[in-house]
């Protein structure tokens, strides 16, 4: 198989990360893990070097600044969830007519709506959580040479990615870095936008080498 253990560790922190970000206001752990790993912080270059960031605590930081600019975003001024942006009337479609239930249902992953910031499973972090599990199973089954269990795993994405996300993510992830008024969620909408139109460009290219 033309892919390596370190591509997909590699995928799987880069949608954690992101789906973190996006899903609930960020804690002192959260924050710690970005300022505790360099490579991780350099994701972030405008975070890195702000100024708030130099001025206070991780505690601050979040009550004056990070969870305000939080809400304003995925609460207050921007809808975080896809059929907003797929259905002619912007309905939030919360019910168990909302497409995507149906995959994650027939895939067995279960959205917990009551611990996450979200309504609907259609919200963005809940999407890139599913990203997140897919590609954690791909991780076993390339660890179990199962090239089959691979390349299923990756049409899975790449249909995911076409039919949903990349749908409506990039408008919504536009729109939250022009309105994010911290440097945190500023670099987040950033990187997830870069990431996921890479990524997608990386599932198509393994999934032609695996034909």
């Amino acid at each position: 198989m033309n892919i390596t253990k370190e591509e997909i560790e590699n995928r799987i922190t880069l949608y954690a990360l992101i789906s973190r970000v996006m899903i609930i206001e960020v804690d002192k752990e959260f924050l710690k893990y970005i300022e505790d790993n360099s490579a991780i912080l350099e994701l972030f270059p405008n975070y890195k070097n702000w100024d708030k960031r130099k001025e206070f605590n991780s505690s601050i930081l979040k009550e004056r600044y990070l969870d305000v600019d939080y809400a304003n975003l995925f609460l207050l001024h921007l809808v975080p969830y896809e059929s907003f942006y797929t259905r002619d009337d912007q309905m939030i479609e919360s019910g168990g007519d909302n497409p995507v239930l149906d995959i994650y249902n027939t895939l067995d992953f279960r959205v917990e709506l009551d611990k996450a910031r979200v309504i609907s499973p259609d919200h963005i972090g809940v999407e890139l959580e599913f990203m997140y599990m897919l590609t954690t199973a791909l991780k076993k089954a390339f660890e179990a040479e199962d090239e089959l269990g691979v390349k299923e795993i990756l049409q899975v994405q790449k249909g995911f990615m076409q039919d949903h996300l990349l749908n409506w993510s990039p408008m919504f992830l536009i729109n939250m870095k022009k309105e994010s008024r911290t440097a945190l969620y500023h670099d987040g909408a950033e990187l997830a936008l870069e990431f996921l139109l890479s990524d997608f460009e990386y599932i198509c290219e393994k999934l032609e080498e695996l034909e």
